[in-house]
């Protein structure tokens, strides 16, 4: 009886992590963004982008570039909409590059690609404006 009790309270559990689990994978995600807020999220994007491109420019320490960088993806990610999807992921491609690169050492290296990243993010402004 007593091992009856524990597999029902198992499939209970496990039915409940399976019913909220959705949710909590989709809580960075915005449904149904207005186009005001698409452009919005386009332009606090490009200047986190900037931003990274900026401190990466001038120097700044290894945790600051890198902490900027990730802000920028955290931005770029807030950006929903279906029309962009496939550039949208060749930038955030170019931006790991130039992080991968900036981990390494190769700060040239990183420097060319955080360019293509940044001309790479208003290009994706453009395309949404385009559409």
């Amino acid at each position: 009886m007593a091992l009856l009790k524990k597999v029902v309270i198992a499939l209970f559990v496990s039915t409940a992590m399976l019913a909220t689990a959705p949710s909590a994978i989709a809580a960075g995600k915005i449904e149904n963004q207005s186009p005001e807020a698409v452009l919005g999220a386009f332009d606090v994007a490009i200047s986190s982008v900037e931003a990274a491109q900026t401190a990466l420019e001038s120097g700044a320490d290894k945790d600051t570039v890198l902490a900027k960088m990730k802000e920028a993806k955290q931005n770029l990610n807030r950006i929903e909409s279906a029309v962009i999807n496939r550039e949208k992921e060749r930038a955030n491609g170019l931006l790991k590059k130039s992080r991968s690169a900036f981990k390494k050492g190769n700060i040239e290296d990183a420097k060319t690609l955080m360019g293509e990243t940044v001309a790479k993010f208003i290009f994706l402004k453009q395309l949404y404006l385009n559409f």
